[in-house]
């Protein structure tokens, strides 16, 4: 286990309209406002997403992927930590339309359906990357 422990920074309150992607939009923010640690709200409506809903395969892992086709609903968690190119945003969420749930990592393609709110809570004090573990070949995150 490792951990750190920080306080709350700054809050950026975001809306997200029709068309806008995720990911890029807050990565953009992160960015432009040097946000190296923070947790990310989600609320909204999403237009499509492609949706990690868990590994094919275990060894070496190999992602499942669903599409979402909207529009429809989504609620998500997540955190930002910088990788060697910049702010990366991970997420998971419960995403749904007309009884029909999907709860996952919804990834790249992420587009927002009406609006999305986001509110980045920034973490000063904690000094963390996300960082290619050599066993999952993944950017996992790793705390100093």
């Amino acid at each position: 286990m490792q951990y750190s422990v920080g306080k709350p920074g700054r809050v950026i309150a975001m809306r997200l309209s029709e068309g806008e992607e995720l990911y890029e939009s807050v990565h953009s923010v992160a960015l432009k406002e040097d946000i190296r640690a923070a947790a990310v709200l989600v609320t909204g409506g999403f237009r499509k997403a492609e949706v990690v809903v868990g590994p094919e395969k275990e060894h070496p892992i190999v992602h499942g992927f669903e599409h979402f086709a909207g529009p429809g609903e989504v609620l998500g968690v997540g955190t930002i930590y910088w990788d060697d190119n910049g702010p990366r945003m991970h997420i998971h969420g419960a995403i749904g339309k007309k009884g029909q749930v999907m709860v996952g990592c919804p990834r790249g393609g992420a587009h927002t359906f009406l609006v999305l709110e986001i509110t980045i809570i920034e973490i000063t004090g904690v000094d963390g990357m996300r960082r290619l573990d050599d066993d999952s070949q993944m950017k996992l995150l790793e705390l100093q």
